[in-house]
């Protein structure tokens, strides 16, 4: 059996899903991508080709290797999109919480059901189909959960509006104990530029008490200003909207000192290692094309 333990988003990394690319099927037409980044490049003839996002993926399995760590991998389902483990399901505490996805996206859960079945049933949360959420909004941090969303009235309209305050309530109360913080993002099914598809794309923290974050991610600048005053500005690298779109804040921890990141994030890696923080470094570029990256594949199970 798998005993869950999630409590932050940097405690070295026991047991993880790494999602798959293999055969992850032909490039979408436009009308069925599900981010502006994507669309940018099947019209720009530079989508990505799955040999070589099978290589990148199989770069981070190596470093999760070199760190005696338990890596699940879903079973391949043809002709599916199955590198973003992170969007099906996420674990807090010993709690793992699938997520209401895309309809387009609902088989990638049954591809883990390997998995699930390792684990004590009642630890296993469903919800109704209102309540929306995926865990590349949902963040661990000290007492607080983090939890990105979208409030605008034309929410059904926005498809990289993935998180709901239904889920964002639904957080709370399964979790009482814990500060629920909802941060309202912006969104866009146009720009890539402007579009936080996930808080993981504008926000993350790194080691004990630092974060990358992009200031313009955010709608409401109170929402800023919140992880400025709880993180100190001096502990923040801040990115801009290029380096939001290259994905910089979508690296991931296997420790507190421990961080996988993107060989082309120079400017970070170099902010990283003076931080005092080793840097496995990478090849990503790729998969970020799908506006998607190191935190977006993974879904940690076991953290120490």
């Amino acid at each position: 059996m798998i005993k869950l333990n999630v409590h932050d988003e940097t405690s070295r990394l026991k047991a993880v899903i790494l999602g798959t690319a293999e055969s992850c099927g032909p490039i979408p037409k436009i009308e069925d991508a599900y981010d502006p980044k994507s669309v940018e490049h099947i019209k720009a003839g530079t989508y990505p080709l799955e040999k070589d996002m099978i290589a990148e993926m199989e770069a981070l399995n190596i470093i999760f290797e070199k760190y005696n760590i338990k890596v699940y991998r879903p079973k391949v389902i043809e002709n599916y999109n199955q590198i973003f483990s992170r969007d099906i399901a996420f674990v807090i505490e010993d709690k793992l919480i699938k997520s209401n996805i895309l309809p387009d996206r609902e088989k990638e859960i049954e591809a883990i059901q390997y998995i699930l079945d390792k684990i004590e049933p009642e630890n296993i949360i469903a919800t109704s189909d209102d309540v929306h959420f995926e865990g590349g909004d949902v963040m661990l941090w000290k007492n607080y959960i983090f939890i990105g969303t979208y409030k605008g009235e034309d929410y059904s309209d926005i498809i990289t509006a993935r998180t709901n305050m239904k889920g964002v309530n639904f957080i709370k109360e399964l979790f009482p104990n814990k500060i629920v913080k909802e941060f309202d993002l912006v969104k866009s099914n146009t720009n890539a530029k402007k579009n936080a598809l996930h808080l993981d794309c504008c926000f993350q923290p790194v080691g004990k008490d630092k974060a990358i974050i992009h200031k313009e991610g955010f709608r409401n600048e109170e929402d800023y200003n919140f992880l400025v005053k709880l993180f100190g500005k001096e502990n923040l690298f801040h990115i801009s909207a290029d380096e939001m779109y290259q994905m910089f804040s979508n690296v991931f921890s296997i420790s507190n000192d421990v961080i996988v990141s993107e060989k082309n994030f120079i400017r970070l890696n170099t902010w990283l290692r003076e931080q005092g923080f080793t840097v496995e470094e990478v090849p990503y570029a790729e998969i970020a094309k799908q506006e998607g990256l190191l935190r977006c594949s993974t879904m940690p199970l076991i953290r120490a």
